[in-house]
Parts: C-alpha cells; structure tokens; sequence
C-alpha cells in the first residue's frame, strides 16, 4: 500500500498515512480515463448555437412571381435557402451534448487518474486546514510551507468554508469537496492536496 507523509499546516511531519490500494494503487486504464474526460468536456459545452432557418428569418410571406409563364424558375418565397437572406438549411439548433457513462466506468476512470497521481509522488496530505477568517495571504503561506508551488486542487471538507474563499484569489489553486472530485479537475492539476478528513471521505466513496 502507498503510503504519504502526514503534513501539518506549518510544513512540519506529524506522521504517514496509508493510501486505500483499491483507490490509490491500482493499475490506470488510459482508455477509460480518455472516455471520462470526453465526457465532462462535452458536457460542459453550452450548446447554445441556433441559426434561422426559412420559418424564422423575416419577410418571405408573397409568392415572388406567379407560377407559370414568365420564362423563369417557379418560386415560393424570396426567404428560401437559395435566395440572399433566406433561411439557413441543416444549420446548428440549441442542443445538449452531455451524455453518461456506466457509473462502474466512472469510477474506475476516478481511481485510475488517483493512482497516477500518488505513483507520481504528487498526493500531499495535511492533518487540518484551520482559517479563522478568509485570509488569501495566509492560504499562500500554508501552499508555502507544504512545497506546493504547481497548479494544486485542495480537497477539503464540506464545512470548511474559510479554506475555499481564502484560496478564491489564488491562481492555479482549487478548491472541491471530497463529492465534486472528478477525472477532469484532477488530470488538470500537477498536484492534489486532501485534507485527512476529505481523504477518508473520497477513500470510503470509491472503495
């Protein structure tokens, strides 16, 4: 089992924790985690393209020449596609692009891009974040005194909330709670910080 030192706020050790094998320490699928991926980018799409088509540009209500007899091709409306100012064909309408994958594959894609992370030595684990107040200066020095220096996503728990507004202004730091952890928030940091709390609660989750 990985085991991780145990930080306290000040940067001092206070200790190692063991890493829960079937969430840290499994062997990543690359292809489930691509599919994970693929799906929270496009369900972060807005989907909120539209185009006119022949039913909604205006004007277009008369017949612009009689049917028969003037040499020229038979018309119905001057909005039609052809025309300059008609309505687009097949154009993009609002739309949903999320979709879901099968919960099992979600979680594993989860524990894979976990275990890649603590193979890569770049899971940090501090007892406690305490803030009497938001305080970004102090947050900086708490990131300071931990030697995280990279873009870093915190994990702390749900009633924390001075961690999250002090870590509101910092750039390249995010902060979730153990239940909005996902594939795309962790691949796009180069560092994970949990709280021992939050750990416990992401390690109990996906067991």
């Amino acid at each position: 089992m990985p085991k991780v030192v145990l930080f306290k706020q000040d940067g001092s050790q206070n200790g190692e924790v063991t890493l829960n094998d079937a969430v840290f320490g499994i062997e990543p699928n690359e292809n489930v985690v691509y599919d994970a991926i693929l799906m929270q980018r496009a369900s972060l799409r807005q989907g909120t393209h539209k185009v006119k088509n022949r039913s909604a540009v205006r004007g277009g209500g008369r017949k612009p020449w009689r049917q028969k007899g003037t040499g020229r091709a038979r018309q119905g409306s001057i909005r039609s596609p052809q025309w300059r100012g008609g309505g687009t064909v097949f154009g993009p309408t609002p739309r949903s692009y999320s979709y879901k994958l099968p919960k099992k594959v979600r979680r594993l894609a989860l524990k894979s891009v976990l275990s890649s992370k603590a193979a890569g030595e770049e899971v940090v684990i501090v007892d406690a974040l305490n803030f009497d107040a938001p305080k970004t200066k102090e947050f900086a020095q708490v990131l300071n005194n931990l030697n995280v220096d990279k873009k870093v996503l915190v994990v702390v728990e749900d009633e924390n909330d001075f961690t999250a507004l002090s870590a509101r202004n910092l750039p390249g730091v995010k902060v979730i709670s153990p239940v909005n952890v996902n594939v795309l928030d962790v691949v796009s940091h180069d560092q994970l910080l949990f709280t021992q709390t939050a750990l416990t609660q992401v390690e109990e989750a996906l067991q």
